[in-house]
């Protein structure tokens, strides 16, 4: 019997290779967006840009008959530069309202209760810096001097049109005087009636230079700053120099105070011969 032989040992089963693993691909770079243009910086002391290019005319609406108030408030904003911004209905609430609220403009009947609006006229030239575009029924009211002298820029009749009263507003808003032949008639008849020339004004005009006292001969007389550039050989911008220098000197607020001032001061005489 043959001796039984052990089995020849199983050789283990090697693994196979590992297979090399897959190098993911080089990633490539993201590509970066051209540089966009530097953000613009407002420069120092300016206001940061607002969501409308121009800010709005605030507008306050002062008479005592509320149609009329409803009226002239569906005018105005109607128009897109134009803001009505509150409303009263005596010269004492719109004195507050003014003061309240900071309008541009405040448009004031003259003809009403509780403060009348030569007073609250000068109440709110003396204690804001909004301006007064006086409201009448007939263009030959006792109060139209008194309202030019209270701070007043002008004078709209209360019958006038839609363009009108949207003119005036925008006119007497920017500093300009509205004053209409009939107005400006009325104020000489009222200064032919207080005699002579105020001394104490008269002194006033010492501190004007030549070419300021010629301006506001001018303006006194009804012209324009175009006008006045033209007739003098001067830009508009040199004009509107002198302007606000002889405002300035002179303390008053606008070209209607200064047309009265002119005459006042006996630089201009009532029925004299206008400037050339």
């Amino acid at each position: 019997m043959m001796p039984r032989t052990a089995p020849a040992e199983i050789q283990p089963r090697t693994a196979p290779p590992e297979a090399k693993p897959r190098t993911a691909p080089a990633e490539t770079p993201p590509r970066e967006a051209p540089p966009g243009p530097e953000p613009r910086t407002a420069p120092a002391g300016t206001r940061p840009p607002t969501a409308s290019a121009e800010a709005k005319l605030r507008v306050v609406l002062a008479d005592d008959q509320e149609l009329f108030r409803a009226g002239f408030a569906a005018i105005l904003a109607a128009e897109t530069d134009i803001e009505v911004v509150g409303e009263a209905a005596d010269g004492a609430a719109a004195v507050r309202a003014a003061v309240r609220l900071a309008p541009d403009l405040v448009l004031m009947d003259m003809r009403m209760p509780v403060l009348d609006g030569v007073a609250a006229t000068r109440q709110v030239c003396e204690r804001t810096t909004a301006r007064v575009l006086a409201l009448t029924m007939y263009d030959t009211d006792d109060y139209l001097y008194a309202a030019l002298r209270a701070g007043a820029g002008g004078f709209l009749l209360k019958d006038a049109r839609r363009a009108e009263l949207v003119r005036a507003v925008r006119v007497v808003a920017a500093g300009e005087a509205l004053l209409s032949p009939a107005v400006t008639r009325r104020v000489i008849g009222e200064l032919r009636r207080h005699g002579r020339p105020d001394p104490a004004a008269a002194a006033r005009l010492a501190a004007l230079t030549a070419r300021e006292t010629d301006v506001l001969r001018l303006v006194a007389a009804g012209r324009s700053n175009a006008e006045i550039a033209a007739a003098r050989r001067l830009s508009e911008h040199t004009v509107k120099t002198h302007m606000g220098n002889l405002l300035a000197k002179l303390h008053l607020r606008d070209r209607a105070q200064a047309v009265v001032f002119a005459y006042e001061s006996g630089l201009v005489v009532p029925g004299g011969e206008p400037p050339g």
